[in-house]
């Protein structure tokens, strides 16, 4: 496995244990996008997820029907790679009802983004 994708695998882990996500509850990957998914609670009679991309960072979607894409409840602003704390407080706020639409920092350099994963790498689940 890569140095990105064991880093990314990491810092999934470490955002889903600060949410309270299990990880069956979590995917990642690495291809000519890195992504990751978290299941959240049911929200609204409608499956609520965490989404985070290298190009977009982290935001909370529901779910709709299989074909169409997520709808996109709020962004969190700030860094590509956020402490998982400040992911799983965004997290919060947005089931809470507060919403924020910004749009995070996002640096399209892959190295870059290695570095950042960098802490959080370890043998992946």
């Amino acid at each position: 496995m890569d140095e990105l994708t064991v880093g990314l695998a990491g810092y999934v882990r470490a955002v889903a244990e600060q949410v309270g996500v299990p990880p069956e509850g979590t995917e990642y990957e690495v291809s000519d996008t890195a992504t990751a998914y978290l299941a959240l609670a049911e929200g609204r009679g409608r499956d609520l997820m965490l989404l985070w991309s290298e190009k977009h960072g982290w935001s909370v979607a529901v779910e709709t029907a299989p074909a169409e894409s997520p709808v996109v409840l709020a962004h969190l602003d700030g860094p590509l790679v956020p402490p998982p704390r400040a992911v799983a407080r965004f997290v919060a706020d947005v089931l809470a009802g507060k919403r924020d639409d910004a749009r995070p920092t996002v640096d399209r350099d892959r190295q870059a983004l290695t570095a950042r994963l960098r802490p959080y790498a370890f043998d992946p689940f």
